[in-house]
């Protein structure tokens, strides 16, 4: 008897559950992780005139890695997809991007990047230039 009154219950236990309908997940989710005017460095955010091309990349980092020095001469956008990655501009502090930031590149100044830990850096990168520009180029060697 006892053990029928505890079915018993149980059953209304589950049945009530089942009764309290759940919200239905939204179909679309927007989380805006950024918004601006200004790069890393507080400069407006410009666009070259004429036709734009647009180049994404994801671009793995192992852990201990250092670019190269190097510069865009166009605007360069990055999502810190996994890790940490400091980038050092060449004239003023450096700072750590975690997973899940945003990124609004410099343009048309020197600096570097490095991973930091032990974790590989793994970055979504949009790149928007004339069609046929160079996304980066690497400070040549002093003489």
């Amino acid at each position: 008897m006892i053990r029928l009154g505890f079915v018993a219950v149980l059953g209304l236990s589950f049945a009530a559950g089942a009764a309290v309908a759940k919200e239905p997940a939204p179909a679309e989710v927007v989380t805006e992780i950024a918004r601006t005017t200004k790069t890393a460095v507080g400069q407006p955010i410009t666009l070259p005139q004429g036709p734009l091309e647009v180049v994404a990349s994801i671009y793995t980092l192992a852990p201990g890695v250092r670019l190269p020095e190097h510069k865009h001469p166009y605007q360069r956008y990055a999502y810190i997809l996994e890790g940490q990655l400091m980038v050092q501009q060449g004239d003023s502090a450096s700072r750590v991007y975690h997973a899940g930031e945003f990124v609004i590149e410099s343009v048309d100044r020197w600096h570097f990047g490095a991973t930091v830990g032990a974790v590989p850096v793994k970055l979504l990168v949009i790149d928007q230039l004339p069609p046929g520009g160079n996304v980066t180029i690497n400070r040549p060697a002093a003489p």
